[in-house]
């Protein structure tokens, strides 16, 4: 069987090495699911915020994002990267969180690129940032918040 891998290097901790066995496919497909979920909860909550409520749009993105993050965990938790340990949960939940967070900023970034420099419609904007932050998201939980699934 040839050894499939790629390295993410991460400054000032250690490398990571992602194998991609049947195993790694199975839980990114079923990521992937759990993304598309959240995509639509990210949308709906953002929708209403910004169309019906009229908060401000990075405002409404940023609830949006929160609440698709919970519910992403929540899935994942119990789902995708099902784990035994009960008392694992909130120190789970703190490192996706964390990772969310910085999610979080690359997806405003990325918004903000698209809609306001390139001039592009905030909901096709918003669908490039969480397909990119979605990599990020799958990659650092896969290598340091589910370690141990």
């Amino acid at each position: 069987m040839p050894n499939h891998r790629f390295l993410l290097s991460v400054e000032m901790t250690k490398n990571f090495t992602m194998h991609l066995d049947p195993q790694l496919i199975t839980k990114f497909l079923m990521f992937s699911v759990v993304g598309a979920s959240g995509v639509v909860v990210d949308f709906s909550v953002t929708w209403f915020f910004k169309e019906r409520l009229k908060i401000h749009k990075y405002v409404a993105n940023s609830l949006g994002f929160i609440t698709a993050t919970i519910t992403n965990y929540l899935l994942n938790r119990y789902w995708t990267f099902y784990t035994q340990d009960a008392e694992a949960k909130f120190n789970e939940f703190s490192k996706f969180f964390f990772i969310a967070l910085i999610g979080l900023a690359i997806n405003n970034a990325i918004l903000y690129f698209f809609h306001e420099k390139l001039k592009w419609n905030f909901y096709v904007s918003k669908l490039v940032a969480i397909g990119i932050v979605s990599v990020w998201n799958f990659s650092f939980n896969y290598l340091y918040t589910f370690t141990n699934s």
